[in-house]
């Protein structure tokens, strides 16, 4: 196994030191180079410009525009970009918008060591990987069901920021994070809550957990 990522060129993205360590003793073990180390999303997106990784490795949670943001933002400059996200949650509800919106691979930050290493190595190749323990929630998720799926409910941008929303960050801090003005948050805002059935951020928060995007 130490060959498996062998010249492979990588690329982590976690606001938490200790996890990125963790995540680079592993990766390097493995044979992998590990050629940077961003703790956002937006220096997510400035890094991988400047060291053209083979994978990026991303947290979905982060600050300012989170995974989900980056990646929007990247594969609108570079569409052929490989990004594996990471995330704590176990629902399908994060892989299925991750998937949708261009992620080449999605594993959960709960899974086996030999599993990320498996994981970088497929989406390095620019083959698709599904965390096996997801798969069977994932293809479920994709035959809809009773209520409304915020992940198929929403755009990407409505998406990202009803996640921020729901975390209780107000819309002045999402508007700074994500460029736009507090007019045009708003704006969104009001389509998120007509798409969703919901009056109020008390609502979008208890949707949010529902949906299990968020833990209490």
């Amino acid at each position: 196994m130490a060959q498996t990522l062998e010249r492979v060129r990588i690329l982590l993205a976690d606001d938490h030191a200790a996890v990125r360590m963790g995540f680079r003793l592993l990766l390097e073990g493995a044979g992998g180079v590990v050629v940077g180390e961003v703790d956002s999303g937006e220096a997510a997106v400035a890094a991988y410009a400047q060291h053209r990784p083979d994978v990026l490795v991303m947290d979905v949670s982060m600050p300012g525009i989170g995974g989900l943001g980056a990646l929007e933002r990247l594969l609108a400059h570079t569409p052929d970009a490989h990004v594996l996200l990471l995330s704590a949650h176990d629902d399908a509800q994060i892989p299925a918008r991750a998937l949708r919106s261009g992620a080449t691979g999605y594993l959960s930050k709960r899974a086996q060591p030999q599993e990320l290493i498996r994981a970088v190595a497929q989406v390095a190749r620019g083959q698709r990987y599904v965390d096996p323990e997801l798969a069977p929630q994932l293809a479920l998720a994709q035959l809809g069901g009773a209520g409304v799926d915020p992940a198929t409910a929403l755009t990407d941008k409505e998406f990202a920021i009803f996640l921020q929303l729901a975390q209780g960050r107000s819309v002045s801090d999402i508007a700074a994070a994500h460029k736009l003005s507090p007019s045009t948050v708003g704006t969104h805002l009001y389509h998120i809550k007509q798409k969703l059935n919901a009056s109020n951020a008390a609502e979008l928060a208890l949707i949010a957990v529902r949906s299990g995007l968020i833990e209490v």
